[in-house]
């Protein structure tokens, strides 16, 4: 059982063992001693002090464990024994350096120099840290700020969180080197230096005299400590102490420093860049929102739920921001060993604003999407006097006040109408027309919006504001409907029905096409390939009348057909015409490549499925059409457009057609297949072909040795004498 003792050092409390106590004692007492006549003696001994109490608390798991002489005699390797530094440093001026070295070379960490410091000695700091001129370091800061924009946030977060070198162990430690009792000798002299040169020049001249006594004393030390080999005791320490193992694991923690690094550096940026742009956009957005700026009443009128933006925006910052600023906290803290904590209140805190701001983001979530939970529609039903014998005309009709470009799109805008007033317009509008057996056409006009409740969505449709005209048999329809700003965009949309009798007529306007769904799309019997034409209304069916392509004469039908520029209509023509010259015709002008392939499969007529497989360019049709044609003309066709060599291959194995197999044989690149064509196909010639193709001479005298025709052999020994 020991006896503890309480100290105080350098103003931090520590248990200690009493006879640690008494060695740590006698150690201090020593390097006073030491230091009696040195110059900054208070000083000195304050920072030694100051760096043995950091030592202790690395050493330290609480605030009740117990400093043993185990962890004095390692505080005392670190510092280096009084006696190694009783000689004054300029001695060593010219000499090598003979103190104690750790096992380890020592690490540098970044603390701000505000010792030379423009502004909060960050640019200091990196130059010692990184051992580059600070110079070049204040020029990064200047582009990053005036370039990229990022440097004056990034130089108050360091500013921030990067400590200041206050004490001399860390100023030393700023800039990689020991701290022992000769580097903190050595800095508190170099201050003393600094202040001695702005002193007068009887000061000097004191110092003077003071330095060539210094100056003896040195010459007499530097003659004692040449005669002893220093490198060889070194040497011979470093070579003792360090094994096989050691260096292995030195190198591997060096290479996974080095990738640490790299992720801090990643991480960082990361982090940075996300910051940057959330506060320059959603601020933004805020700031817009908040002076009302112009253009952001779009944002209001996508925000059903009535969520202020500034209030999004803010939210959306701390809950994205939050987490990204701990990434670049984190690869901070991987980069720079010493770097000051934020604190556990500033840590609590942000985790409390970042849950706040998730739960408030998914309130605001959930009520802007109760707003389209329901989806409800009003109808009016209007008749329009068209009977079975009358023919409607549809146009559709634009508006000055509201910038239309004729299509239909879902899209909405923002535009004011004849009184001044703000209002939502879009173009979401379809027309659907279905036969009816009633003696008079109707029109439904379907108007439909989304609500948080029945009512609220009922009450959105009710307040579209959709107009027609009719007269003189033509039904101007508006291209557009209109609600009011308050109603929010809410999902509107209007749905034409027309119902017009069997046996009446129907020309849409061309502006209409884009309006009209697909035939058969919600059971339309018109389509947007109708427009333009007179159509016979048919029961659950239309019947073009002026449509030339109908004509039975070949002559009309091929001046019809180059007006045709729909791939659907030219797909159907092309693969149903009787006339092989109109199919031609429509092949020509088609594109879609699934429909000519279709076509190159199927058409009776070889001189189509020629033209076809002339214009594809889909690999696996080509080969397709290449292995099965029964036109071997077509199959030559087809395989002069292939590229793929296993392909083309196979084609050279199993063509019946030896002309086929000749030309697929010369398109071959892949010598062991080519010689396997020399060695087993029954046609001579086309072995003949593969052997003049080959190139290996060890495959050419086999077939020389084998081949059981004399030709072929004779052949291969030529190939074989020409090589020689």
């Amino acid at each position: 059982m020991n006896k503890t003792v309480n100290i105080n050092l350098a103003g931090i409390f520590f248990h200690i063992d009493e006879d640690a106590y008494l060695k740590l004692q006698r150690y201090l007492e020593a390097i006073k001693r030491s230091f009696t006549d040195s110059q900054g003696q208070s000083e000195i001994i304050s920072d030694i002090e100051a760096r043995i109490s950091e030592l202790f608390n690395e050493r330290v798991q609480n605030n009740k464990q117990v400093i043993r002489i185990k962890e004095v005699d390692e505080v005392i390797s670190i510092m280096g024994q009084p006696e190694d530094y009783l000689v004054d440093d300029e001695i060593f001026e010219d000499e090598p350096q003979t103190t104690y070295k750790r096992k380890t070379a020592p690490s540098k960490k970044l603390f701000r120099d505000t010792d030379n410091s423009y502004i909060g000695g960050i640019s200091s700091g990196l130059g010692h840290y990184f051992g580059i001129d600070v110079l070049w370091v204040r020029i990064a800061w200047v582009l990053l700020i005036f370039g990229a924009g990022t440097g004056i946030l990034l130089y108050i977060l360091l500013w921030i969180l990067v400590p200041e070198a206050k004490t001399t162990s860390e100023k030393i430690m700023m800039t990689g080197e020991p701290v022992n009792i000769s580097n903190i000798e050595k800095k508190i002299k170099d201050g003393f230096e600094n202040v001695t040169e702005t002193v007068s020049d009887v000061a000097k001249n004191v110092t003077d005299s003071v330095t060539g006594a210094a100056k003896n004393v040195t010459e007499s030390v530097s003659d004692a400590t040449k005669n002893i080999d220093f490198t060889k005791q070194g040497n011979k320490i470093k070579s003792s102490s360090r094994t096989f193992f050691d260096t292995i694991g030195e190198v591997i923690m060096f290479f996974f420093k080095v990738f640490a690094k790299f992720i801090g550096i990643i991480l960082m940026i990361v982090g940075a860049v996300t910051l940057i742009a959330l506060i320059v956009s959603l601020f933004s957005v805020g700031v817009i929102d908040i002076l009302h700026i112009p253009g952001i009443e779009f944002a209001n009128i996508v925000n059903a739920g009535n969520t202020p933006v500034w209030l999004a925006s803010l939210l959306t910052f701390f809950a994205v921001g939050i987490p990204f600023f701990f990434v670049f906290y984190l690869g901070l803290k991987i980069l720079i060993n010493n770097l000051k904590s934020i604190g556990s209140i500033a840590k609590f805190t942000l985790l409390g604003v970042w849950l706040i701001s998730i739960i408030c983001l998914v309130i605001f979530g959930i009520r802007e999407a109760s707003e389209h939970i329901f989806n409800e529609r009003t109808i009016e039903k209007k008749e329009l006097n068209i009977t079975a014998n009358d023919t409607l005309n549809i146009k559709m009709v634009g508006n000055d006040l509201y910038k239309l470009n004729g299509y239909h799109n879902n899209l909405f805008k923002v535009a004011h109408n004849e009184n001044g007033e703000k209002v939502i317009y879009s173009s979401d509008i379809a027309i659907i027309v279905k036969s009816t057996t009633d003696s008079l056409a109707t029109l439904n006009i379907e108007k439909k919006a989304d609500g948080r409740n029945f009512d609220k969505a009922i009450e959105r449709a009710k307040n579209i504001n959709y107009n027609y005209i009719f007269e003189n048999n033509t039904l101007f329809l508006n291209s557009y409907f209109i609600t009011a700003i308050e109603n929010k965009y809410s999902n509107q949309e209007t749905r034409l029905t027309l119902y017009l009798p069997i046996g009446s007529t129907i020309k849409c306007d061309k502006n209409s096409s884009s309006f009209f769904y697909n035939k058969n799309y919600y059971g339309t019997i018109v389509s947007h390939n109708d427009a333009n034409h007179y159509l016979k209304i048919l029961e659950n069916d239309i019947e073009c009348l002026d449509c030339p392509i109908k004509n039975e004469d070949p002559k009309v039908r091929k001046q019809a057909l180059s007006e045709i520029t729909s791939q659907e209509s030219l797909s159907k023509i092309a693969k149903n015409d009787n006339d092989s010259e109109i199919r031609k015709l429509a092949l020509k002008k088609m594109t879609f490549q699934p429909s000519i392939a279709d076509i190159a499969k199927n058409d009776k007529d070889p001189e189509v499925r020629k033209l076809a497989v002339s214009k594809m360019s889909f690999q696996p049709s080509i080969t397709d059409i290449a292995k099965s044609d029964k036109d071997a003309e077509i199959r030559k066709l087809a395989l002069s457009k292939m590229t793929f060599q296993p392909s083309i291959t196979e084609i050279a194995k199993n063509d019946k057609d030896p002309e086929v197999r000749k030309l697929a044989l010369e398109k071959m690149t892949f010598q062991p297949s080519i010689t396997e064509i020399a060695k087993n196909d029954k046609d001579l010639e086309v072995r003949k072909l593969a052997l003049s193709k080959m190139t290996f001479k060890s495959s050419i005298t086999d077939i020389a040795k084998n081949d059981k025709d004399p030709k072929i052999r004779e052949l291969a020994i030529e190939m074989l004498n020409k090589k020689n």
